[in-house]
């Protein structure tokens, strides 16, 4: 890794620029700093102010290769868990290709195209597109400049990449952290003169039923009567369980590897274990993710007749907040892509 960034750093290894504006979300460690409400964050935040956003991923154990741009008849299994969350919750333009130069040379030449940013979706390894705006993010539990690369760690590369970044974030920050430690934290670790800092922690939304989102359970007033059994398979779960925990009579995980593909037998596995409590007062809870996975036809018809109620996950921000948006709006409203300032 070091050999390859050096690489890119010195011009030896192509790095490819776009006549559009792109803004990278990655990492440094195995998963779990939560790239996904990161991009969900951005794509709201555009929305919110008439721009028009859309999403280029890798698509992650999906069973297709190559490009493939978002359409109604596709699933988890043509574009990846992920990618399927941003199509069909947030109705953008999203494409998916593990060639990301290949990637942003076909969307942007896809008929209707009219978006103005494409957001990055784990790209910080992947240096042979130059984002307009990178953002890396960082679990506050495990942040990259305590951690060790693989296999004594769970960076996937060395804390220095961190210079790369313009915005770092650290994710699944307390709530009631002060000041004084987040400005403790930052001088751990050298920030260059041009990096912004913020600091979010997750929130959660109302539990909706996986089948008909019209119906829900008010966390104060419904949760705290249940028991919960909770499957997921996502890189770490822990911030949730902790959360359910706080309000539902008793919280019992079922965890299966990251971006898990369900079959029947587990749905059968999950729902055997949900009878065994002998309570009426129990539901089933994942995550919006998986509700991805479980929505393959091959499946569906058994997820829709369970108890099961997916818990919604978004950032919010400590403080700045206002410093944070008008530095993703302002970029994609006021500066020109890279190609334009070439042609000057």
């Amino acid at each position: 890794m070091l050999v390859r960034n050096l690489l890119y750093t010195k011009g030896l290894f192509k790095v490819h620029s776009f006549d559009v504006h792109t803004i990278g979300v990655g990492n440094l460690s195995m998963g779990g700093d939560g790239k996904s409400p990161m991009v969900e964050y951005l794509v709201s935040l555009c929305k919110e102010n008439r721009l028009k956003p859309a999403v280029l991923s890798r698509g992650y154990r999906r069973e297709t290769r190559g490009f493939v741009y978002a359409q109604p008849h596709h699933n988890s299994s043509t574009l990846g868990d992920e990618p399927y969350l941003f199509y069909s919750k947030y109705d953008i333009s999203v494409a998916v290709d593990e060639n990301r130069v290949r990637g942003m040379s076909k969307i942007v030449k896809m008929p209707g195209f009219d978006s103005e940013v494409i957001v990055l979706d784990d790209v910080y390894q992947h240096r042979s597109v130059n984002p307009g705006l990178l953002i890396l993010v960082s679990d506050f539990q495990r942040p990259f400049y305590s951690d060790r690369v693989l296999p004594s760690g769970r960076l996937r590369e060395f804390p220095e990449s961190a210079n790369r970044a313009d915005i770092i974030v650290f994710t699944k920050t307390p709530e009631r952290i002060t000041a004084m430690e987040m400005k403790s934290m930052i001088k751990d670790f050298k920030l260059l003169a041009h990096q912004k800092v913020f600091f979010c922690y997750t929130k959660y939304g109302e539990l909706f039923h996986a089948s008909n989102p019209k119906q829900t359970i008010n966390t104060l007033k419904e949760l705290c009567h249940l028991k919960v059994i909770l499957f997921s398979g996502i890189a770490n779960p822990e911030p949730m369980i902790t959360y359910l925990s706080e309000y539902a009579v008793s919280v019992h995980p079922i965890t299966y590897p990251d971006h898990h593909p369900y079959t029947l037998q587990d749905l059968e596995q999950i729902q055997k274990y949900f009878e065994a409590f002998t309570t009426q007062q129990k539901i089933i809870v994942t995550t919006e993710k998986d509700l991805m996975r479980l929505k393959n036809p091959a499946i569906w018809s058994r997820v829709s007749k369970m108890a099961i109620y997916v818990l919604p996950i978004y950032f919010s921000f400590k403080e700045k907040q206002a410093e944070f948006d008008d530095l993703i709006i302002n970029y994609v409203r006021r500066t020109k892509p890279y190609a334009d300032l070439l042609k000057k």
